[in-house]
């Protein structure tokens, strides 16, 4: 590795009105390391990689690449000087090709045409150096969530990046992508690449960096060796406390059936089968665990149960009433909760208060209406319980979503769900991109959910948390349930093995 870090930061400090998001940031990033930066939700992570991205300006301090002191404005001033970043949320074009996707807005001339053949080479010769192989001629849409990963990978490459940022690579992953994704960072460093590895799982940061730095409110605690400490103590760094683990084994199942699914299918608009015969029961007391890769089916499972998809066939039945004949609203009447899976687009309006976003699909009865007008002072109170019960670190109920940091965002959305009292809660992806701290939480209150007699259907990418939390567990592949799984006896690597549709294979 050379001595002259490929990244030094020095007295980074960034305001906002009324939050200081960075105060006297330093990190230094060794060129050909993996360097992971950890921290809960809040602690100034995001706002620290858009400074180092080009998307946000510092206040104060400087940012040293390779040695020399930078200013950068926009993002393209990163990418020139060998700047990249892999976002959470990936951005393709699904119905262009990997090729299409790779060069968008640096289409390589040939005279006045794009060269599209040595494009091509190119991308085929970047994934052979770096075990990102694809085709460049298949569309984005045929390609599975592990493999547009790479095609994010591949567009910061063709760009020419030295130092790659990977922000949240593994959240929706299972474990056998997770393994090819580290064997692709271990070629980028072996190669001489460089990358700064955000992440909420901490035996992942463990496994792949080789230096992790640790933020809490908005401050830099450290920097250590990964081979010089254990999760326990990395998450005593982050705050304060030991890991928290969603195990629980206590068995709350009642024999009273809340929802039941019958035959449910759904065709595409090509005709193709979204979900075809689809059976399952949740009882009282029980969680029941949906595991699958995405793009199986989970979505379209979701918006039929809760009416979102009324072109949808079979049986729907909340507390012995069938409600498939049922618009969304009337079914959240019934006793339908949701956390959606995508809080951003699907959960919160970001620029309206928090008492607004509270009333979110209970607005229309107490303590959010009156009558048929919106009572502004009960939203308001009610939104005051939802903060203090959740620990959602805000000022107040006034303040707009967009303000409050991803995981207080989503105890938000929680606590207005749960706090609504449903028969049955649809929980898709409930701890998405959110610290271990908000995670914790977020477990107990669904434990405590559960306890109480609520019904709950749990979608997730993280195994660990579908095979602590859940009763039983069915696989959806390709939109159909392949397995029922018990989570005392089963391992996130068997899981992993169901989800990928092996074992129905393997029987075949």
């Amino acid at each position: 590795m050379s001595e002259t870090p490929i990244l030094d930061l020095r007295g980074i400090t960034k305001r906002y009105p009324g939050v200081v998001a960075n105060k006297d940031v330093s990190m230094t990033v060794r060129a050909g390391e993996v360097h992971a930066l950890v921290g809960e939700n809040g602690a100034g992570k995001s706002t620290l990689m858009k400074i180092i991205y080009g998307m946000v300006r510092p206040d104060e301090g400087e940012i040293r690449v390779n040695g020399e002191l930078k200013s950068f404005r926009t993002p393209k001033d990163s990418i020139d000087v060998g700047i990249g970043m892999v976002h959470q949320h990936f951005m393709l074009a699904d119905n262009l090709t990997v090729l299409e996707n790779v060069i968008l807005g640096s289409e390589p001339k040939s005279g006045v045409e794009i060269d599209f053949a040595g494009a091509s080479k190119r991308i085929v010769e970047l994934g052979e150096k770096y075990a990102l192989r694809l085709d460049p001629r298949v569309k984005v849409e045929e390609l599975s969530v592990g493999q547009r990963q790479r095609v994010e990978i591949l567009k910061v490459l063709y760009r020419g990046a030295r130092l790659v940022i990977l922000d949240e690579p593994t959240a929706v992953l299972v474990p056998q992508e997770v393994e090819e994704l580290f064997a692709s960072i271990r070629d980028l460093t072996d190669e001489g690449e460089t990358v700064i590895f955000i992440s909420h799982k901490l035996d992942e940061v463990l496994a792949i960096a080789d230096r992790i730095t640790v933020m809490r409110d908005g401050k830099t605690v450290g920097t250590v060796g990964a081979s010089e400490i254990d999760s326990k103590a990395l998450a005593e760094m982050m705050i304060g406390s030991e890991l928290p683990s969603p195990e629980t084994r206590e068995s709350t199942v009642q024999e009273e059936v809340i929802l039941s699914i019958r035959n449910l299918s759904l065709q595409g608009s090509t005709g193709k089968p979204i979900l075809s015969d689809i059976n399952f029961d949740v009882h009282k007391g029980e969680i029941v665990g949906i595991a699958g890769i995405e793009g199986n089916g989970q979505a379209p499972l979701v918006d039929s149960i809760i009416g979102l998809r009324p072109d949808a066939t079979g049986e729907i039945i909340v507390a012995g009433e069938s409600v498939v004949d049922l618009p969304a609203l009337e079914r959240r009447a019934t006793g339908v909760g949701l956390i959606p899976e995508d809080r951003h687009r699907q959960g919160l309006l970001l620029h309206s208060p928090l008492w607004e976003n509270a009333a979110l699909g209970h607005q229309n009865k107490p303590p959010y209406a009156s009558g048929l007008w919106i009572d502004r002072k009960g939203a308001r109170a009610q939104t005051l319980k939802i903060i203090d019960r959740f620990d959602v670190k805000t000022p107040g109920p006034d303040v707009p979503a967009a303000a409050l940091s991803g995981g207080n965002q989503q105890k938000l959305v929680v606590g207005r769900e749960i706090m609504a009292d449903p028969v049955v809660l649809i929980a898709a992806q409930p701890t998405r991109g959110i610290d271990i701290g908000a995670q914790a939480a977020v477990w107990e209150e669904l434990k405590n959910a559960r306890g109480a007699g609520m019904g709950i259907v749990l979608i997730s990418a993280d195994l660990d948390e579908l095979i602590g939390l859940s009763d039983t567990i069915f696989v959806l592949f390709e939109g159909r349930l392949v397995a029922q799984l018990d989570p005392n006896d089963v391992t996130p690597e068997a899981l992993g093995i169901h989800m990928t549709g092996a074992k129905m294979e393997s029987a075949s």
